[in-house]
């Protein structure tokens, strides 16, 4: 038996040698196979938990700008109030109507919180909602003058300030998602640079962390100086704007009378008017209104007390390198959220919070409120919270008096600049192109541009 086995062996020792290398390397093989599906598998799992970390790091950082837009817009909106005192204006026109009707000895039914202009034209038109009038910037009393120039300041003074918050708000939801998408951004490629100098294959961890050690203390003095730029805005910016929206507006809404009939279609026109002057055409650059000019950037970081006033020259008067100068880092997120600010889907994104904004004002409040419309559901309209959607359809005979839409847009203009949950800013957040564009800053790991390191 055994002489008959090593005789088998002998004369197939080729093919089991043959055979047992086949076996062999089909079990190396397969172990290989196996061993390549589960690293796939492992990393296939690994990048979908990163993808998953970075998904919700990105919607968290969608509702910091939120809250960021809110709690900086008041900073804004005290200024633009304060410099636009409607209240004040509707004050003084109920002192002079209580005056002529105690004068005429006729019983008064005006109060100081609403203006009825029932006067001797005959005209009646509703009340204006009015909160405590403010005190003037100086102190001092304004000059008296007559109803009619009261009732013209009134009319320009309180479109002027409502637009002028439509596009301040509209402005710092802009830049306030370039500035922390970009500084997203930028911690997350921190995060990925130190841990691969580390080299360790631990997930990179994408919480939102202020005490991340990750992130070195010259990180934190760029982020904190990069979103102080938002002061230019809260402070220079909306001036300019202001001024450009006045002129607009007094070119418009001029020879409109408060006792005047006005209709939807030519409130439309005369928006659309003073928006073709102030956003001009589509290759307009909201730049200066958002970003200091290159030299005045030291000026926004002093004023905003991230440096101290003498920083920029030492005891004997001698120059010294500026701060914004020393920070290279600095310079680059600067660079490019004013190339963003300036490219095409950047103005584009811009003019749809424009158009979200506006469309709030006219198509519902003013639909509703002044001309009196009742929402009617939209067919199959569900919005994105499971509400149903409705639509102010205003038939094209319906007419309101011109000091209703003032009354309107004087209220409004409280909502649009102080109103928690503000209906404006929630509208300018569903536009769906905001969100890409958002995405699209977020994603950019060009290291090239991007990084963070130096």
């Amino acid at each position: 038996m055994l002489k008959q086995t090593r005789t088998f062996f002998r004369k197939n020792r080729t093919n089991l040698a043959i055979g047992a290398g086949i076996v062999g390397s089909i079990y190396i093989g397969a172990n290989y196979v196996i061993s390549k599906l589960t690293e796939a598998k492992n990393r296939m799992a690994t990048d979908r938990i990163a993808k998953e970390n970075l998904r919700r790091r990105f919607e968290q950082n969608q509702e910091d700008c939120s809250f960021t837009v809110l709690a900086l817009l008041p900073t804004a909106t005290e200024r633009i109030l304060e410099l636009l005192p409607v209240e004040q204006i509707t004050h003084q026109l109920q002192e002079k109507k209580a005056a002529r009707l105690a004068k005429s000895g006729a019983p008064s039914e005006v109060s100081f919180g609403a203006l009825s202009v029932k006067d001797d034209d005959g005209i009646s038109v509703k009340s204006l909602k009015s909160e405590p009038a403010p005190q003037t910037g100086t102190g001092e009393p304004r000059p008296k003058r007559t109803k009619a120039q009261l009732w013209n300041e009134l009319k320009i003074t309180s479109i002027t300030r409502a637009y002028t918050l439509i596009y301040t708000l509209a402005l710092l939801c802009f830049l306030t998602r370039i500035q922390l998408n970009l500084l997203g951004r930028r911690n997350y490629l921190s995060s990925v640079i130190s841990l691969a100098e580390r080299d360790t294959e631990s997930p990179i961890s994408l919480e939102n962390n202020e005490n991340n050690p990750q992130l070195s203390q010259e990180d934190y003095d760029v982020n904190r100086k990069y979103l102080t730029f938002s002061w230019w805005l809260l402070h220079r910016g909306w001036r300019k704007l202001l001024s450009i929206v006045e002129v607009s507006v007094k070119q418009v809404f001029g020879p409109l009378n408060p006792r005047d009939d006005i209709s939807m279609s030519q409130l439309r026109d005369l928006t659309l008017q003073i928006r073709k002057t102030v956003e001009g055409d589509g290759e307009f650059s909201w730049l200066p209104f958002l970003l200091p000019p290159n030299g005045d950037e030291d000026l926004v970081l002093r004023e905003a007390g991230v440096i101290p006033e003498h920083n920029s020259s030492d005891p004997t008067g001698t120059s010294q390198t500026s701060a914004f100068a020393s920070s290279p880092p600095l310079r680059r997120l600067l660079d490019e959220t004013s190339d963003l600010i300036d490219s095409p889907p950047g103005r584009d994104v811009l003019s749809q919070l424009f158009d979200a904004a506006f469309n709030i004002l006219l198509e519902e409040k003013l639909a509703e409120q002044a001309f009196k419309v009742v929402a009617m559901p939209m067919p199959g309209g569900i919005d994105r919270e499971g509400r149903i959607q409705e639509v102010f359809e205003v038939p094209p005979d319906a007419k309101t008096k011109v000091a209703n839409v003032l009354a309107v847009v004087t209220r409004q203009a409280h909502l649009i600049g102080n109103g928690i949950p503000n209906e404006y800013l929630k509208a300018m957040e569903k536009v769906q192109d905001l969100s890409g564009f958002s995405a699209i800053i977020y994603s950019n790991f060009d290291l090239s541009k991007a990084s963070p390191m130096d």
